[in-house]
């Protein structure tokens, strides 16, 4: 891909811009059910096992390679020149930085893996899938059985402005912005116009924190729910009275862990943990930020409200992308390149979902959505102009800080 070609819209994204106006599907999930081979449906503890060894080994692999970055660049030769001195300095902040971002994304492998696991989809066994899920969400910090309650109210309400629990967009009257009839663009101009680098660390905060903000205190959540919701407060309304013994194993599990930390920190060096663990993980957080924040975030896609909202049709107000190409695929487990497909069959195991994408696509027609638009622009764009969708209306599209949207619904 030539460079420039980093800063375009995607073709498929220029199609879909073009259309100007969207009419809600009406599908039918059996039509679509029966064209998925049933051979796909099936889980395979064995082969998921391998995949989750072939990740850790891989993440270890790392690790240990980082071990040798101060060795490596800790030593001068005595009759280097300046050119050559400034070369050797530079070496070891880019050979961190490179060891940061990719060990930051089997991190965030290792989220998708317990994603997975949350869905029953790695084995037949609940068991199975609960204890590969409570150990690999726990090792990047993330409660996993109170995750996994809201996860499932996600796919049960995708894109439902009622229900869903998370990326749910600020309205007009949020922004108290006027009425869109007599609203002038200096109206818009005024509340949601900001300077390039506000924009920036705004999206560095979301970027890196904002999924554990999310988890602490509801951040980006639905604001139906009252301040002092959390995903670690068992009495939470996010959950019902059943969850709140799993929630209680979660919270044990993540002190647990952040015990081990301070011991490690302890035993080996506060910079060790820093480097090795904590710089990755916050990168991690960054690489789920992004994929999750695009899957349902985009110009281009419907929220829906009451009687408007279907199963089907939430499902389908998700986005394909192809995430980092073979990246995306190897180590992030094809969370972001078949997330059609996994929100209309979520127990398919992920190595399968491939082929369900390629069987579900005919049947889905004009409405699989799909995007080849560079994954940082991608985001930079929606960051920019995904602002707010109206206070009424029961299919919304994001409107951009002039006011306008990208598409308008017949209905």
């Amino acid at each position: 891909m030539p460079w420039f070609q980093t800063f375009q819209d995607g073709p498929e994204y220029e199609i879909r811009k073009r259309r100007r106006t969207f009419s809600p599907p009406n599908l039918s999930i059996k039509r679509l059910h029966n064209a998925v081979p049933h051979r796909l449906f099936e889980r395979s503890t064995i082969r998921s096992l391998g995949y989750i060894f072939r990740h850790l080994a891989i993440t270890f692999l790392f690790y240990y390679l980082a071990t040798f970055i101060d060795v490596f660049t800790s030593t001068r030769t005595p009759h280097c020149s300046s050119f050559e001195w400034i070369l050797h300095c530079l070496t070891r902040p880019v050979l961190w930085l490179l060891y940061w971002g990719w060990q930051g994304i089997t991190f965030a492998g290792l989220w998708c893996l317990g994603h997975e696991a949350g869905h029953n989809a790695l084995s037949p066994y609940t068991l199975v899938n609960d204890a590969i899920g409570l150990i690999v969400h726990t090792f990047v910090l993330t409660p996993y059985y109170s995750w996994r309650v809201t996860h499932s109210t996600h796919h049960k309400s995708t894109n439902n402005m009622d229900r869903d629990v998370t990326y749910i967009p600020s309205t007009r009257t949020d922004f108290k912005l006027p009425d869109r009839q007599i609203a002038k663009r200096m109206n818009y101009t005024e509340v949601l116009e900001e300077t390039p680098a506000f924009t920036l660390f705004k999206l560095f905060v979301r970027q890196f924190f904002g999924f554990q903000l999310y988890l602490l205190h509801n951040r980006k959540g639905n604001p139906r729910y009252p301040t002092g919701t959390s995903h670690y407060i068992a009495s939470s309304m996010l959950f019902q009275p059943k969850h709140r013994m799993s929630i209680f194993v979660s919270n044990a599990t993540i002190i647990v862990f952040l015990a081990l930390l301070l011991s490690c920190g302890y035993q080996a060096g506060w910079s060790h943990l820093t480097v090795h663990y904590l710089l990755p993980w916050l990168f991690a957080h960054n690489w789920i930020v992004l994929f999750t924040y695009l899957q349902h975030s985009d110009p281009t896609i419907p929220y829906y409200r009451k009687e408007q909202w279907t199963f089907a049709r939430g499902a389908l107000a998700t986005v394909d992308r192809p995430l980092f190409g073979w990246v995306g695929r190897f180590f992030l487990h094809n969370i972001s390149s078949d997330h059609v497909a996994h929100h209309f069959f979520p127990s398919v195991p992920f190595y399968n979902l491939p082929e369900v994408t390629e069987a579900i696509k005919p049947v889905l027609g004009e409405y699989y959505n799909y995007d080849s638009t560079p994954a940082l622009y991608a985001l930079w764009r929606s960051f920019t102009q995904c602002r707010f969708v109206e206070a009424e209306g029961d299919i919304l599209f994001f409107k951009n800080q002039h006011g306008e949207a990208m598409l308008e619904p017949t209905v």
